[in-house]
């Protein structure tokens, strides 16, 4: 299921789709210095990541994870018009299966943006040491800002290539369900990565109390395991096994099978044994992920609460801000899970609450970067936008 034969053409195109961004990024931020340019192509790849994960969902969703059944092209070529043929054999064959034109191309459109982001994040691990070695390099004092952290960087390019070998097994497997939630469960890594990334080269400071901190590491934990949780609904299309709320399927506590329901080493739709996935296997899978829902909407909302104390407190604007982020994101969530279950998950609402799943990581990334930014790293920073503007740093 593997063949390399098009992996150089698929390299190429990647490579001419993120030419696009760079030139794009180049023409914006040519006068800037090179660190900033940096920040701006991490923010950048940071969007197109995200917007990669939306795509992600959809393939998934349209259920054209299949789309092409090899890897990394499509019957070998390099795009669906190469494959046509073999396409319209599959088709024919089985015009309800996984493959079909349009279902090849949503899935080689998602590849071909992976590799873009990839191209991108490699640029971004290249320039970031190229910086570093550039600044230890001089004898003068840095008037740039923050020293980038080729760490992060490295750490980053290398996580995406785990999650080209993640995304390769999805198709190869199957969509075997523990592969495609590690995939998705990747996916936020990887966002994570860059918003961290972002955060240590333009350093904010957040003083957090003790308590908040810690409050904040429990949601982010509890967002993890909400959205372990949502991939293995998806990846096991356990969706519409509760179609009624707050009750499912009539009952507070339905007929369910956790043993089958969280085996992790069985095929999509079968038991470890090979047999049919009971239903009531579907019903705790839905079950438990609208339970922990409860729980971590909670969590949410003390969180947002006590951001919003002690923005009273301290009359600081940016912990309001996250607060109401929280807010709306819980709410956001909240009405997208539920339509997919009332409404009979349509595609939209779908998509809406694999959005919100990405918003809330990034947001918690962005929360917990900056509560753990080094002060005298930030300090660094202040002091050398003030050497840049002709003014001696200030000291406490």
């Amino acid at each position: 299921m593997i063949d390399w034969d098009p992996v150089l053409r698929m390299a190429l195109l990647g490579v001419l789709i993120a030419l696009g961004p760079l030139a794009w990024l180049w023409l914006r931020h040519r006068g800037a210095t090179p660190s900033t340019q940096l920040r701006a192509l991490v923010a950048l790849t940071l969007f197109l990541t995200f917007d990669l994960v939306l795509f992600g969902a959809y393939t998934r969703l349209s259920d054209s994870g299949l789309g092409c059944p090899d890897w990394p092209g499509c019957y070998g070529s390099a795009s669906p018009i190469g494959a046509r043929d073999e396409i319209g054999a599959a088709q024919a064959a089985l015009p309800s299966g996984p493959v079909t034109h349009g279902k090849a191309w949503i899935e080689m459109g998602h590849r071909y943006l992976a590799t873009a982001v990839g191209f991108l994040i490699s640029v971004i691990a290249a320039v970031s040491w190229a910086l570093r070695w550039r600044m230890r390099r001089k004898s003068q004092p840095r008037v740039d800002a923050t020293p980038p952290a080729p760490g992060w960087a490295t750490l980053t390019l290398a996580w995406v290539i785990v999650q080209g070998a993640f995304g390769a097994l999805t198709v190869t497997m199957k969509l075997y369900p523990a592969i495609v939630t590690l995939h998705l469960m990747g996916a936020l890594v990887l966002l994570s990565l860059l918003v961290v990334q972002r955060e240590a080269l333009a350093p904010r400071p957040l003083a957090l109390s003790g308590a908040l901190r810690a409050g904040a590491w429990a949601v982010a934990l509890l967002v993890l395991v909400q959205a372990a949780l949502g991939a293995w609904v998806s990846s096991n299309y356990a969706v519409l096994a509760c179609s009624d709320f707050p009750t499912c399927q009539g009952s507070w506590w339905p007929p369910m099978d956790f043993e089958h329901g969280f085996t992790l080493q069985r095929g999509l739709g079968q038991t470890a044994g090979g047999d049919y996935l009971p239903f009531a296997a579907l019903t705790a899978i839905h079950f438990t992920h609208r339970a922990m829902a409860a729980v971590l909407l909670l969590a949410m909302g003390a969180l947002a609460w006590g951001l919003w104390r002690e923005a009273r407190r301290s009359a600081r604007g940016e912990l309001s801000r996250l607060a109401l982020g929280l807010v709306l994101l819980g709410g956001w969530q909240l009405a997208s899970g539920l339509s997919n279950v009332v409404l009979g998950w349509p595609l939209v609402a779908a998509l809406a609450h694999s959005g919100g799943a990405a918003a809330l990581a990034v947001l918690m990334a962005h929360l917990l970067a900056r509560a753990h930014l080094q002060p005298a790293r930030a300090q660094r920073t202040v002091d050398s936008r003030q050497r840049a503007a002709g003014r001696q740093p200030l000291r406490a």
